[in-house]
């Protein structure tokens, strides 16, 4: 029997614990549909030629930064330029857009972290809980583990930016794509990098105080998705370009479907179009 659900598309919610295999629920309209219960199965995806914005609903001839209309990008915090860069973060200087989001989501306890996403990459993240961060999940990283605990965005950037001078801090996405990676010994590679950059963690300890700046003894996470076959070569889904299509689902790895063919479709990037899918 044919299933079908319309409505305006969301980045997919996950959740996992260790080395349990990462469970996938897309939010379409008023559903949420279970994604590892469609891997193996027949689907079709049609983009409805409407797009809202994630943020206050406004139809939008086109979607900036992953589902937010024109006057929400300009004018929102969550889509300031020191999200991408929080080492650029100027709530200090009295510019920030909405002082009030910044102080509930910029002021609070931040996680310096590495994860193998395929290479070895360093991230920042809010949320370390005993399961696997979501950050991780959507990154689609195998392995990861916490370095540093900091109070705030801001020196969560500036420790990041340290370690980018050794190490990536971004994910290639089609290395991730393309397979399993072989594992990393990341607590070595913590140690390593720990190393590296005492000598300016020192020197931003004495700037922002002896305590700001804690190293955390954690275990290495192993994160497992659900993926029966990875694509050899791979073809790039755009909803604007191909507004419909089908195939067998063969695998959900960060915020990408896999489907036959060797074609991927980054879902979070249409964030806020509206959609139908049917699954057969």
């Amino acid at each position: 029997m044919t299933q079908s659900y319309s409505g305006a598309l969301r980045k997919m919610r996950t959740h996992a614990f260790d080395n349990s295999e990462v469970c996938y629920e897309l939010p379409i309209g008023d559903s949420s549909v279970d994604m590892n219960a469609l891997i193996g199965r027949e689907i079709s995806l049609s983009f409805n030629n409407e797009i809202h914005c994630v943020h206050c609903s406004r139809k939008t001839k086109k979607s900036f930064n992953q589902g937010y209309c024109y006057p929400c990008l300009i004018s929102l915090a969550q889509c300031d330029s020191c999200i991408i860069k929080p080492e650029k973060c100027h709530y200090h200087e009295g510019t920030c857009r909405e002082p009030e989001w910044g102080e509930a989501h910029c002021f609070n306890e931040h996680f310096v972290y590495l994860a193998n996403t395929g290479n070895v990459k360093v991230g920042i993240t809010r949320e370390v809980t005993e399961s696997v961060s979501p950050r991780w999940m959507d990154q689609g990283a195998t392995q990861a583990t916490v370095m540093l605990r900091v109070p705030d965005r801001l020196t969560s950037g500036l420790v990041e930016t340290l370690c980018k001078n050794h190490i990536a801090d971004k994910t290639n996405w089609r290395t991730m794509l393309k397979g399993k990676p072989e594992e990393v010994d990341l607590i070595a590679v913590k140690h390593d990098l720990m190393e590296k950059i005492s000598d300016e963690l020192a020197a931003l300890k004495q700037e922002k105080g002896l305590q700001a700046v804690s190293e955390v003894e954690s275990k290495v996470h192993q994160i497992n998705f659900p993926v029966d076959t990875y694509p050899e070569k791979i073809k790039s889904i755009n909803l604007d370009k191909t507004p419909d299509f089908s195939g067998e689902l063969k695998g959900i790895k960060g915020q990408y479907w896999m489907l036959d063919g060797d074609r991927v479709i980054n879902i979070r990037k249409f964030a806020g179009y509206n959609v139908t899918l049917q699954v057969f």
